[in-house]
């Protein structure tokens, strides 16, 4: 029987084209048990592969692979490959993307079904595969049909609603970006960015920060502190560890850190955060 790899309790997700090998055996010797390849990587999943050679033990998991760009043909055989070469270690999370930048964009739930069904005549197993998931819906599609849900820009309150969702024992993988800077100010001016352009202007982020209780006001205009507060960790390792572990405690299984600004080196943020998490 397929089981469901060991994720660890907290990982690291990035640009997948910002992964180098030495950066990934870093991460791996740091402590993190999963390293999540975020931005659509392309079907053919080498990035995926050469970080999978690179190392040893730590997982790799797409954050995720889009349905509209990648056939799920295509995305089976890679899947065979990467798992006959390092068996186990490969976690294929696919989704939907945004209806804002797919023209094709029509009935994503429907789609998403589709391309599971087709998922399961390749032989993918259900285990080795989790959707990015944020409202109720397709919530219950991840409970049904994968392991599990990999939601994005999330906050703990919506961890607790979408660990109740998908039941007890399923994957739940929550992304939350990080910011190693004191200075609250500072931290907005590099967390706020990032969330604002594009996420603040996606129909499916916001219409789920609205089901957590933020108001169009607070969305607007950038984001209210508030809001970046609650969705972009910042200050010391130990506090943004402890924010970290607010997930876990609102029922996540593990959760994955994403260090802003994207294009700085984040070696030493991963470095000190893991060492507060993980002493």
């Amino acid at each position: 029987m397929t089981s469901t790899p060991e994720l660890g309790k907290y990982g690291v997700w990035r640009l997948h084209s910002a992964f180098t090998p030495e950066l990934s055996r870093a991460i791996e010797s740091f402590g993190y048990g999963t390293i999540w390849l975020g931005g659509s990587p392309p079907a053919d999943l080498t990035t995926t592969e050469e970080i999978l050679d690179a190392t040893e033990t730590v997982v790799v998991a797409t954050g995720i692979v889009n349905i509209w760009s990648d056939a799920a043909a295509d995305v089976a055989q890679s899947y065979h490959r990467l798992e006959k070469k390092h068996p186990g270690r490969f976690l294929l999370g696919i989704g939907a993307g945004h209806p804002e930048a797919t023209q094709e964009y029509t009935k994503p739930y429907d789609a998403l079904v589709a391309y599971l069904d087709e998922l399961d005549t390749a032989g993918v197993p259900v285990e080795r595969r989790v959707l990015a998931a944020l409202g109720p819906k397709v919530l219950a599609l991840a409970a049904d049909r994968t392991a599990g849900a990999h939601p994005y820009l999330t906050t703990p309150e919506h961890t607790r609603e979408a660990r109740e969702a998908l039941g007890p024992n399923k994957i739940l993988a929550p992304e939350h970006k990080v910011v190693l800077e004191s200075d609250p100010q500072k931290a907005r001016e590099i967390g706020r960015p990032p969330v604002n352009n594009p996420y603040l202007h996606l129909r499916n982020y916001t219409n789920n920060l609205n089901r957590l209780g933020y108001s169009d006001e607070e969305i607007g205009d950038g984001g209210s502190d508030r809001l970046i507060d609650a969705l972009v960790a910042h200050g010391t390792a130990d506090a943004i560890a402890g924010r970290l572990q607010e997930h876990l405690a609102a029922g996540a299984s593990h959760v994955t850190l994403h260090s802003l600004p994207d294009d700085a080196d984040p070696l030493e943020t991963y470095r000190e955060i893991a060492a507060a998490l993980l002493r």
